[in-house]
């Protein structure tokens, strides 16, 4: 199995320390290997790093004490810790891809399904956490070291599904890091709870989340950048990679990779073909094409973008359940859990 299942509970220092310790017999070697870790080092003791700190604090308490735990369990420096935890609000560009795709079928069944892409040195040293929390539903999540849950895949016990790809903003901008607010959306209970915690703070990073939710026919796509945030509601199908394709995003500066624009192209062309009959079994061939010289599921350890296909997720939403199916670059599932009644 390329990763474990995790579970964890407690208050938010409680489940931070857990994360951390989970994290720490790796975190040395995996951050002495990282080119992002090389260029975020000379951001230590950056003014601008402080007022993301703050801003965090003052609008994400809970979840900067989960981040103070998880620098506990790593033996870490709070400050190094939140440096690792805001690398897409400092570099304009970071090893962290992914590609999301979404589906309302004729029954009612909505489907949202992911590609994690990531560093290559990660594949086989990731975990799925399930982190139940005494003061909110608690989720489940794709969980990279030393890194907060929820900027990856993930859902929560109130049924709210978020799948989160990175985008490449050319500008730094005061306000909440990125991976922050993506945790903070995995505490809430509703798709409109979710699209009120983006539009009302301030963001300083880039993101772009696909949300859906148990008993909401709804399935959403945000993207989010500093001073700007577009929701679209998906019609049946969709598809996103790496940079921002909404109409009214378009006087935002990013970077678009080669690889993001081919997967963005192919993502597209494939949704399209899609009928009422689509089921699980076509999105996930779509995440696992390799058509292409930048193909969908990216294996290449020559990959422009220092990325490969970490995992794969496959949520199904129902009007009172939720099942999410992760799978390891093959067509069997390795894990299969129903989210909403805690049980695999």
């Amino acid at each position: 199995m390329a990763y474990k299942h995790v579970r964890i509970a407690g208050n938010r220092r409680q489940t931070g320390l857990a994360l951390g310790k989970l994290a720490r017999p790796l975190m040395a070697t995996y951050l002495d290997q990282s080119r992002t870790w090389d260029a975020l080092r000379p951001w230590r003791g950056h003014a601008f790093l402080d007022e993301l700190a703050q801003q965090a604090q003052a609008a994400l308490p809970a979840i900067w004490e989960e981040l103070e735990g998880m620098a506990e369990g790593l033996h870490m420096p709070i400050e190094d810790v939140l440096l690792w935890n805001c690398r897409g609000d400092l570099l304009h560009s970071t090893t962290d891809g992914c590609t999301s795709v979404a589906l309302k079928a004729a029954d009612g069944t909505r489907w949202i399904a992911h590609n994690e892409d990531g560093d290559p040195y990660l594949r086989g040293r990731c975990h799925l956490v399930d982190v139940a929390l005494e003061d909110a539903p608690g989720y489940l999540s794709f969980y990279y070291p030393g890194s907060l849950p929820g900027h990856t895949f993930g859902a929560n016990r109130a049924g709210l599904v978020q799948t989160i790809n990175n985008l490449r903003i050319r500008q730094r901008h005061p306000g909440v890091p990125r991976m922050l607010m993506a945790r903070a959306v995995l505490d809430c209970t509703t798709l409109d709870e979710a699209l009120g915690l983006l539009r009302d703070l301030p963001h300083s990073g880039g993101f772009h989340h696909t949300l859906g939710a148990a008993g909401d026919a709804r399935l959403l796509s945000a993207e989010v950048a500093p001073g700007e945030v577009s929701i679209l509601e998906i019609g049946t199908r969709y598809g996103h990679a790496n940079h921002m394709v909404h109409a009214d995003m378009g006087g935002i500066a990013q970077i678009v990779t080669d690889s993001s624009r081919a997967r963005q192209n192919r993502i597209e062309g494939i949704v399209d073909g899609w009928s009422s009959a689509t089921a699980s079994a076509d999105l996930l061939a779509a995440l696992h094409d390799t058509e292409g010289e930048l193909p969908i599921l990216r294996t290449s350890p020559d990959d422009p973008d220092d990325e490969n296909t970490l995992a794969t997720a496959v949520f199904e939403i129902g009007e009172g359940e939720v099942t999410l199916r992760v799978y390891d670059r093959k067509a069997k599932a390795e894990i299969v859990l129903d989210v909403m009644s805690d049980t695999e």
